[in-house]
């Protein structure tokens, strides 16, 4: 059932009765356009060489992404980036496990744990941000998955559900109160960390055009029901004034 202010979101744009229903009650508050405030913040997740084309972990298109981050990044004062930033010998790497293969997975003492090809390991070439984001006004970056007995997808907390990386902390000193999330990918780290800045109390928006998935196993269906589930909003890149 759609709320008052979505229905006051589809009136403010000029559509009428008949236009409103025809819009899927998931998209029609996005129907006017959102404009970034002091209290809006884009969190960009995970650009990194590794996660691009070449990459030891390649997401299919994920460059794509890196346009389309940098001409709606204009459009907010807080911007924070992350970074994946893994030990050699990282526990999420199949190689640290004798006889399995990428995309398996183990048990952890955290629980169970996806094994990924090495990647984003400190220091090399394919940790670092892709050169062609352009988006000199952001203010933090939050590397994280530094520890190496435990992965950590989300910008928030850590697999273990209990480490945090204080990024919630700093955004609420900040007075920030609306998350928007960019990046790579959309079912891992984009998802898990949409899902922790719900439970941190932001109101949680995930640009569905600004991100690229994996999809192993089913993955990036059930990441998009998660979100939903939590209240996270699927927004386009067109719904944003930058």
């Amino acid at each position: 059932m759609l709320d008052r202010r979505q229905v006051l979101a589809g009136l403010g744009t000029g559509l009428g009765t008949a236009a409103i229903a025809t819009i899927p009650a998931n998209r029609l508050w996005a129907a006017a356009s959102i404009k970034p405030d002091e209290a809006s913040a884009l969190l960009v997740i995970d650009v990194q060489n590794c996660f691009l084309p070449g990459g030891s972990l390649a997401v299919k298109d994920g460059d794509q992404v890196v346009p389309v981050i940098n001409r709606i990044a204009k459009g907010f004062a807080n911007v924070v980036l992350t970074q994946d930033w893994h030990t050699s010998g990282h526990v999420s790497f199949a190689t640290s496990h004798g006889g399995k293969k990428p995309f398996e997975t183990v048990d952890l003492k955290y629980g169970k744990q996806v094994l990924w090809p090495d990647h984003c390991v400190q220091g090399t070439e394919g940790a670092a941000l892709s050169k062609e984001l352009a988006i000199p006004q952001a203010a933090l970056i939050v590397r994280k998955g530094f520890h190496k007995e435990v992965d950590s997808y989300s910008a928030f907390t850590e697999a273990d559900g209990k480490t945090t990386t204080g990024l919630a902390a700093y955004l609420k000193a900040r007075k920030v109160k609306r998350l928007f999330m960019a990046g790579l990918a959309t079912d891992f780290c984009v998802a898990w960390s949409a899902l922790d800045a719900r439970k941190a109390g932001f109101e949680t928006y995930v640009i569905e055009d600004a991100c690229r998935g994996i999809d192993t196993q089913g993955s990036l269906a059930k990441a998009w029901a998660d979100m939903t589930k939590a209240g996270v909003k699927r927004i386009q890149s067109g719904d944003i004034v930058a």
